[in-house]
């Protein structure tokens, strides 16, 4: 426990001095384009939160090397392989120059890094026929790759609204963590913890006003560390389901999968391209526009801040049937099912809401 408050302190603090700095630093670090499919803020702010977070973790590692903890070395090694993720967001958030596959690629090569530094590989899934690929070293290899960098890329597409990746990710951070000290590894358990701290350090300036963003940077190095602790978890402790990590992270995974699908199936269009019409933006766009009619930059903010809260909810519908079965393939396969249909009826219930006729005539 002391470590997330040590994170969450030093997070916070740094992030507050972001933005008490930002008029010095706005012509690099903020969002100038207000104009973007998947922008919806209504003045330019600062976005990269993900230097709170970094800091607040770093400086656990400093307490704990100090403190002499034996646990230091896992944390600092763990910050060596996500800086590659981190660095290549952060320098997108102040260039707007690095393309979404040389920011994959950065997220991979940290992978790789986890794999070499902390033994950090997929070699069992509970899948027939996935198992055999991950029974060889090259198919884990690129296996654990390709998830860390799926799960980080995830998260970023869920970075839309105020407080909505970094909240479900400290949730489901806390989960990692409550399953790492029921199977012993207290090890895993703490430097979850540690990463909830960060996370929430950022959350408390990030929701409700959006006061920063988290930016690329942020969103793939959260990414990074959840993937991380999570295969850890499955390859340090035999009893946890393999699938467990999946189920846990399955909202923003399957918001990605599904959004690969609508472009390249349904719309024909490439994977890449950005759109406003995840569930996340659909729900502003369609619910709270109903919920809040104005569209000044106040009522644009609220309804900015109200959005989140309803993927909070659908995050924690995957979480608890996660705790309840982490040591359950079978049972975890079949919830995430259950999720998966439940997902795209709630798509296509909202995607059917209508807007009231009246409302939109006096907006």
């Amino acid at each position: 426990m002391l470590y997330l408050l040590i994170s969450f302190f030093v997070a916070a603090v740094v992030t507050l001095l972001v933005i008490h700095s930002a008029r010095s630093h706005a012509h690099l670090s903020a969002d100038l384009d207000l104009s973007g499919p998947q922008k919806f803020h209504a003045t330019p702010v600062p976005r990269i939160g993900g230097t709170g977070m970094f800091t607040g973790l770093a400086c656990c590692v400093g307490v704990a090397a100090f403190a002499k903890h034996p646990d230091w070395k896992f944390g600092g090694l763990l910050l060596l392989c996500g800086l590659p993720a981190f660095v290549a967001g952060l320098i997108e958030d102040l260039t707007k120059r690095v393309s979404p596959g040389k920011r994959l690629l950065a997220t991979a090569v940290s992978a790789a890094l986890g794999i070499w530094l902390l033994g950090a590989m997929i070699t069992k899934t509970d899948v027939p026929g996935l198992d055999w690929v991950v029974s060889t070293v090259v198919g884990a290899y690129f296996a654990t790759v390709f998830t860390v960098a799926g799960v980080a890329n995830s998260v970023n597409i869920i970075d839309g609204f105020n407080g909505l990746s970094s909240m479900c990710v400290s949730l489901m951070l806390l989960v990692f963590a409550y399953v790492a000290y029921q199977v012993g590894d207290l090890t895993l358990a703490l430097w979850a913890l540690a990463g909830v701290g960060a996370a929430l350090g950022f959350f408390v300036w990030n929701f409700p006003s959006g006061l920063i963003f988290l930016g690329d940077g942020g969103a793939y190095f959260l990414g990074f560390y959840l993937a991380e602790i999570g295969i850890l978890l499955i390859a340090r402790n035999a009893e946890v389901s393999p699938l467990f990590p999946l189920m846990v992270c399955i909202y923003p995974v399957f918001e990605t999968v599904f959004s690969i699908y609508r472009r390249k199936v349904v719309r024909a269009v490439p994977p890449g391209l950005p759109d406003g019409i995840h569930l996340h933006s659909l729900i502003y766009r369609r619910l709270m526009r109903w919920a809040i009619g104005a569209r000044d930059a106040r009522a644009m903010t609220r309804r900015n801040s109200m959005t989140a809260p309803y993927l909070w909810m659908l995050c924690v519908s995957s979480l608890v049937p996660a705790l309840a079965f982490w040591d359950s393939t079978p049972m975890i396969a079949a919830c995430m099912g259950l999720f998966g249909l439940t997902y795209v009826a709630l798509y296509r219930r909202i995607v059917r809401f209508k807007t009231p006729k009246w409302l939109v005539v006096n907006r």
